[in-house]
């Protein structure tokens, strides 16, 4: 499995048998376009302009943005119901965890995650190989939180999102915050990964951001 990252909370995935998977694609008020590709299945973590952009996706594809359990050419998706702030969504609604199973690893996008998670909701979502987490606050999680979390999912490989980079038009923090928290960082282009590959610990990886 390859996992891309095009900014923002939109990472793009292909499975072994080529099947695509777009996560929280954005619309241009972002700053960015969403590249010109065309996945298979699209998730939406919630209903807010920078992660629910489907109609500028290329292709038709299969969408999923409800909690429950989902099968999508043949990918195991799982949406667990979270909120987009501290106070049970009352300020910003609804946001949906999501889990990605396929080629024998678990992918979990926290999306716009506004708040820690409780144990119920831990156990839910259960363990994930790879996390792809919001480290950059105002609407999400603080850096501070989302490094707490990080060391208590003990995710394989974590994977900031959400958080400032040039040409982004969202107000958020950079990732620094968060890295200071963790001694090690690497950073690569995309992750390939297989079970046999994930390292033994949990390890922090910055992507580069990839249009295409």
């Amino acid at each position: 499995m390859r996992i891309k990252w095009f900014g923002h909370s939109c990472f793009f995935l292909v499975t072994g048998a080529g099947i695509k998977v777009m996560t929280d694609p954005y619309d241009e008020d972002t700053g960015f376009r969403v590249p010109p590709v065309a996945p298979d299945v699209v998730t939406v973590s919630h209903q807010h302009h920078d992660h629910n952009a489907v109609s500028l996706v290329q292709g038709k594809p299969i969408v999923v943005d409800k909690t429950g359990t989902h099968l999508a050419k043949g990918i195991n998706i799982r949406g667990v119901a979270t909120f987009h702030d501290n106070e049970k969504g009352k300020r910003r609604g609804l946001n949906t965890v999501f889990t990605i199973e396929t080629d024998g690893v678990k992918i979990c996008h926290l999306g716009d995650l506004g708040h820690c998670l409780e144990p119920d909701k831990l156990m839910e979502i259960g363990l994930a190989d790879v996390l792809l987490i919001p480290v950059g606050g105002t609407y999400t999680i603080d850096a501070n939180e989302a490094a707490a979390l990080t060391k208590e999912m003990k995710p394989r490989i974590a994977v900031p999102m959400h958080y400032k980079i040039p040409g982004l038009n969202v107000s958020v923090a950079p990732a620094d915050g968060f890295l200071k928290h963790f001694g090690t960082v690497e950073r690569r282009p995309f992750l390939e990964l297989t079970p046999d590959n994930l390292p033994a610990e949990s390890t922090i990886v910055l992507l580069d951001r990839l249009q295409s």
